[in-house]
């Protein structure tokens, strides 16, 4: 199963984090897939990127995210224009 879930890049008290795809079964740090974007929690503004299309695109694959990457899609707002594409297709 291919899950979107965080990979920890950067010094000591330093985190940065890179918002992948991976393999449920690659390790947290290892293989990935594809970068989907970028997640700095230490800096006030511009914490978080995303590259939207991508993201949607393994969604819509079926990726499933972990719950962090979950709530930094919906503080984006990228969770709910997913989920009223999906709800909107469905009709």
């Amino acid at each position: 199963m291919v899950r979107i879930r965080l990979q920890r890049t950067g010094a000591k008290n330093e985190p940065h984090y890179r918002v992948v795809a991976a393999d449920s079964n690659f390790p947290r740090d290892g293989r990935f897939i594809e970068i989907l974007g970028h997640y700095h929690p230490v800096y006030k503004t511009g914490q978080t990127v995303f590259k939207e299309e991508k993201v949607v695109e393994w969604l819509k694959k079926g990726a499933q995210p972990t719950n962090t990457v979950k709530e930094l899609l919906k503080k984006s707002g990228i969770w709910s224009k997913f989920t009223q594409k999906k709800v909107q297709d469905e009709s």
